[in-house]
């Protein structure tokens, strides 16, 4: 990890800052550490002590987990506003997944500790906190039921149309991330092969356009269509 300090922290954007009480900010001022991450950037590895949290200021960031010995399975995204490493809170625990920049950007880091301290004394914070651990455990139970379950080319459509709606559309009307095949392939669960051939069918059907690394929904209603089959 880099230790170069930036300065782009506003103190109003990420989760923590958001909802923290504005007379606890001086703190987190003072205990939280914010790098620049460059593209390709490992911010922790699965089975590193895990010490902290961190909640990212700009830039994606992929969250994924060993598959089997050569393959890795993406368990989501995080964009400006997201929490990494929040499964550090408790003694003697380790990351159990790892945390990669896919768009280089900037991170602010707080402690465990520090963590732990802040719930105690922000109500709304802890609140917001156990809502979005509920909602990422119903997310990975769906996950968990459509791997076993949906067939390879409704993983696909689930993986676009979760990435549309996550990062929107840039001004050419592509889903606004720039994804490898092998990434999409790792977060639809799928192989690089299998997906390179879905997308190729796909387009050919019109459901989707393609321009290097992005991709465009061009008929969503088809598209879902594929989830029911």
């Amino acid at each position: 990890m880099t230790d170069k300090k930036v300065t782009d922290c506003d103190l109003n954007s990420c989760f923590l800052c958001r909802l923290c009480l504005k007379d606890w900010l001086p703190a987190v001022t003072a205990n939280k550490t914010t790098l620049s991450v460059k593209k390709g950037q490992l911010l922790f590895k699965e089975g590193d002590e895990a010490t902290g949290i961190y909640f990212v200021n700009s830039g994606i960031v992929k969250v994924h987990k060993r598959w089997d010995a050569d393959k890795e399975l993406i368990i989501r995204f995080a964009k400006q506003g997201g929490m990494l490493g929040i499964m550090s809170l408790g003694e003697n625990l380790t990351y159990p997944v790892s945390a990669t920049v896919l768009e280089s950007g900037a991170v602010c880091y707080i402690s465990s500790d520090f963590l732990e301290s802040t719930l105690k004394v922000n109500n709304e914070l802890t609140y917001q906190l156990l809502l979005f651990f509920a909602a990422e455990l119903r997310e990975s139970e769906k996950r968990m039921r459509n791997l076993a379950h949906m067939p390879v080319k409704g993983r696909i459509a689930q993986a676009l149309i979760n990435l549309q709606k996550q990062f929107g559309l840039n001004e050419e009307g592509y889903i606004h991330i720039e994804l490898t095949r092998q990434d999409l392939a790792s977060f639809a669960g799928a192989t690089y092969e299998t997906v390179f051939r879905m997308l190729s069918e796909m387009q050919k059907d019109g459901l989707i356009g393609t321009n290097g690394k992005y991709i465009r929904i061009t008929d969503e209603v088809k598209l879902m269509g594929l989830l029911e089959e």
